[in-house]
């Protein structure tokens, strides 16, 4: 019994740190945060978590649109995701998403610009308890297709 509770209390503290960590702005480097107000002058409501030990995310409102942008900690622009309907979605997309996910809803729709894929865009889709988010090239083409970890304040 006594293992067991080990285990269990491990798996826990493994669990945590698997989610991004809020931090206050003064935590962000210095070279992060100007690299941002640079990229984004006009950004407000502006909220940071560290994602892992190499990467922030600075999520914010531009122009009234809910958007994100990731930071490697030398302060390298990494990538943009801005909310958007999913009816914005490209057409070649939805037609992807109706022709390989037939059975799945769309949840959440996104426009991704990156410095690894350039414009791209991300849907969160969703059967049952399986979730996964997909990255699509305004073409339709599939790059990649990762399954979600339920976070906080998602739906059950």
């Amino acid at each position: 019994m006594k293992k067991f509770l080990i285990v269990l209390l491990c798996a826990a503290f493994m669990s945590i740190s698997v989610y991004a960590q809020k931090i206050s702005t003064d935590k962000v480097p210095a070279v992060v945060a100007s690299a941002f107000k640079t990229k984004f002058p006009n950004a407000t409501k502006v909220n940071w978590e560290l994602e892992n030990a190499n990467e922030y995310e600075a999520e914010f409102k531009l122009n009234g649109e809910e958007m994100s942008a990731s930071y490697d900690k030398e302060g390298k622009w990494m990538e943009t995701e801005t909310e958007i309907k999913i009816s914005a979605l490209p057409a070649a997309v939805q037609s992807a998403l109706k022709k390989n996910f037939a059975d799945y809803k769309v949840e959440e729709a996104s426009k991704i610009e990156s410095s690894k894929n350039g414009e791209c865009f991300e849907a969160e889709i969703e059967k049952g308890e399986e979730s996964f988010d997909v990255l699509f090239t305004p073409e339709g083409k599939m790059l990649s297709k990762t399954k979600r970890e339920k976070e906080k304040g998602d739906k059950d």
